[in-house]
C-alpha cells in the first residue's frame, strides 16, 4: 500500500472525449491552484495541539452563516500517504470543493512513521477530531454535526476512530454520539497479512496486529458509513471496502457503497478537482451523504 501520491496526481483518464491531455496530467499544484477559484474562505496554519505535525487547515463555505441556525455540517478530512508521509497544504482542491458544496472541511496533519507507528498517528487524529469539534463555530460550523473522512491510509484512520471506540474516548469524544458519519475513500479496512517490512514496522508484532484492523470493531449502533473504490485500484484492494461493508451490514449497521468505474486509487480523490469530476461524481455523492447524516433530525 505504499503510495507515490502525494508527490504528483498523474491522471491517464482514457475514454473521456471532452477533455484536455493536459487535465487528465495535471500536476497537483494545478489542481490546487484551479481550487483558488471556488468561492470558500481558506484559515490556514492553526494547530490543534503543540508540535510540527499538529497543524489544521480549515475551508468554509463563503459567506458565513448569518445566525446559528444556519451554521454548516463539519468533515474531518484524513489524507493517505501509507502511514509515512503527506502534507495537509497538498489537498488544498478537496477542502475547497467540500466547502463549495457547503461543509466545513478541517485538513489535519499528523505524525507519521518512522517519528511514530500505530497507535499514534490514531490518537493524533482523535486530538484533530475534538479541536474541530471545539472550533467549528468560529468558521460557521456546527460541531454537532460531525463527519470523519479520509483517503487511503486517512481513510484507514477514519474509520479506526469511528468503528473502535477507545481513540475518540482518549480524547473526551463518543463516537456513537459524536459522529454522524463515516467517509471512506480506497481505504485499507482490512489488510492482513502484511507483506511488507516496512508496514511491519509501523504495525508491530503479528500478535498484535488485529488491533489496527477497522473491520474487527464493527458493532453495530454506529453512524453510517459511505464506502467508494474503483475497480482498477492497484494499491488497495478494493476487497477491502467490499469486506466492510459486509461487516456493517451483516451488524445491522447502514453503508452506502460507490464502485466508480473509472477511476483508481489517485483519481478517485483526483476527481474532486472541477478538470476531473466527469471521471466519477464522488464530490457529489460524498457532499450529499454529508449533509443527508448531520441532517437527521437526531443529530440536530
Amino acid at each position: 500500500m505504499r503510495e507515490a501520491w502525494p508527490v504528483a496526481l498523474a491522471v491517464l483518464a482514457g475514454g473521456a472525449a471532452t477533455a484536455t491531455a493536459a487535465a487528465w496530467t495535471a500536476p497537483l499544484a494545478t489542481l490546487n491552484t484551479l481550487a483558488r477559484l471556488e468561492n470558500v474562505r481558506t484559515i490556514p496554519a492553526l494547530a490543534y495541539a503543540e508540535g510540527a505535525r499538529h497543524g489544521v487547515d480549515v475551508y468554509a463555505p463563503a459567506p458565513a452563516p448569518s445566525s446559528a441556525g444556519d451554521r454548516f455540517p463539519v468533515v474531518v478530512f484524513f489524507y493517505g500517504g501509507g502511514w509515512e508521509g503527506g502534507e495537509r497544504g497538498f489537498y488544498r482542491f478537496v477542502g475547497a470543493a467540500l466547502a463549495s458544496r457547503g461543509i466545513v472541511a478541517v485538513i489535519p496533519d499528523y505524525r507519521v512513521y518512522p517519528e511514530v507507528r500505530f497507535p499514534d498517528f490514531v490518537k493524533d487524529a482523535a486530538q484533530a477530531v475534538r479541536w474541530a469539534r471545539d472550533h467549528a463555530g468560529a468558521f460557521g460550523g456546527d460541531g454537532r454535526r460531525l463527519v470523519l473522512a479520509g483517503h487511503s491510509a486517512g481513510a484507514h484512520i477514519a474509520a479506526a476512530l469511528h468503528f473502535d471506540r477507545q481513540w475518540l474516548e482518549g480524547a473526551g469524544l463518543d463516537a456513537r454520539r459524536d459522529i454522524a458519519g463515516l467517509v471512506g475513500l480506497a481505504g485499507p479496512y482490512d489488510f492482513l497479512p502484511l507483506r511488507s517490512r516496512t508496514l511491519e514496522a509501523i504495525f508491530g508484532p503479528e500478535p498484535g496486529r488485529a488491533l489496527s484492523q477497522p473491520i474487527n470493531f464493527v458493532q453495530g449502533g454506529e453512524a453510517p458509513a459511505f464506502l467508494a473504490t474503483g475497480p482498477s485500484d492497484d494499491t488497495v484492494d478494493p476487497g477491502n471496502t467490499a469486506r466492510l461493508a459486509a461487516r456493517i451490514r451483516a451488524c445491522g449497521g447502514e453503508v452506502i457503497v460507490r464502485v466508480y468505474e473509472r477511476v483508481d486509487h489517485r483519481t478517485l480523490l483526483g476527481a474532486f478537482s472541477r478538470p476531473l469530476r466527469l471521471l466519477a461524481p464522488v464530490l457529489d455523492d460524498m457532499s450529499a451523504f454529508i449533509h443527508e447524516v448531520t441532517g437527521r433530525e437526531a443529530r440536530l
